[in-house]
């Protein structure tokens, strides 16, 4: 398909900078089939049935972003994905300055060696030392705020807890599962009243969920992998709440993928663990799951591409302009949208 079929014009004042507060005061645009309605986060209760299942993604998001110099020259780096234990690759900025083997220091005596990149022009990073990655992140790293809102203010202390959810778990993502970013302690409580269950899977969200779609064709567009876990007790609680009739609704676009990417033909999860690059556009027949609570989305960007191919895009089209005329806010902070065929 033709990609500027999924452009839309969005004023720049709709780009949450902040979270709502608390999170859960979030609005939510709820779209079934073609009929929109204007709710809040709060609402998913009374709108959600008993023996639905909400799908989380437990990843956590690591700081990602490093700032430093090769030589005389100042080099930013992001992390996007885990390649071994101390290696991974990275969207450098200022990237023709830097050749394989030379070393960048990041300050508080973290350093990385450059190794190779690939046809993309990522770079792959070896860190030096005998400390966990982990720990040197901790100690040079910012968080990896979006483009789009790391371009209009700095990063600051508030962010480290604003762009986790309260379900990260697993360290590896370098961009937040952000629909789950709305969920409290008392919206688990009223959904779990009413009868909702949930479970949690986990695929480190990489960088290049942000990286435009340069393609003027969706065919030609390559997506990047990133790598997803279900085990085998998780596949089978899943496949159970279907089997009696639940609805499976993934929180994120990021639950969607893993669980299609897990399931086969039949509608069946399989257990899963690797990389996957699964990229979903109009046309691609969903397997197993029934709804999707998500974030709004860039023009042109694969995930609202995903989201037309779950709604139809005219739907999708409708939708987001009453979003934009109601002044919902946009993107990883903004208000939420519950789409359900």
């Amino acid at each position: 398909m033709r990609v500027d079929l999924f452009d839309f014009d969005l004023p720049p004042d709709r780009i949450a900078l902040r979270p709502a507060r608390p999170r859960d005061a979030a609005r939510m645009l709820l779209v079934e089939g073609n009929r929109l309605s204007d709710r809040k986060v709060l609402d998913l209760p009374n709108i959600l049935k008993a023996g639905d299942m909400l799908v989380f993604n437990d990843t956590r998001v690591i700081p990602a972003q490093l700032e430093g110099r090769r030589g005389e020259a100042r080099v930013g780096a992001t992390l996007h994905k885990r390649e071994g234990l101390r290696e991974w690759w990275a969207f450098v900025r200022n990237a023709k300055r830097v050749r394989d083997g030379d070393v960048i220091e990041f300050g508080e005596g973290v350093k990385a060696s450059a190794v190779t990149r690939d046809d993309e022009g990522a770079i792959l990073l070896h860190f030096h030392g005998q400390e966990p990655v982990e720990l040197l992140l901790e100690r040079a790293g910012q968080m990896p705020l979006p483009p789009y809102i790391a371009g209009k203010r700095p990063t600051d202390e508030a962010d480290h807890a604003d762009y986790q959810t309260m379900f990260a778990r697993e360290s590896g993502a370098v961009a937040a599962p952000t629909a789950a970013l709305h969920f409290t302690e008392r919206l688990i409580a009223a959904l779990e009243e009413r009868g909702v269950k949930r479970e949690t899977l986990t695929l480190h969200v990489g960088a290049g969920t942000f990286l435009p779609v340069k393609a003027d064709d969706t065919g030609n567009h390559k997506m990047h992998s990133e790598w997803g876990r279900i085990d085998e007790a998780t596949a089978d609680r899943l496949n159970a709440a279907k089997a009696a009739g639940g609805r499976l609704i993934a929180v994120g676009t990021t639950s969607l993928r893993l669980i299609e990417s897990a399931s086969d033909d039949g509608g069946t999860i399989q257990p899963f663990e690797g990389d996957t690059a699964i990229f979903i556009t109009p046309g691609y027949r969903f397997k197993a799951v029934d709804g999707l609570m998500t974030n709004f989305h860039l023009p042109r960007s694969t995930l609202f591409m995903l989201v037309s191919a779950l709604m139809g895009l005219d739907v999708m089209k409708s939708a987001y302009a009453h979003a934009i005329e109601r002044g919902y806010r946009f993107y990883s902070y903004g208000d939420s949208s519950l789409l359900l065929p």
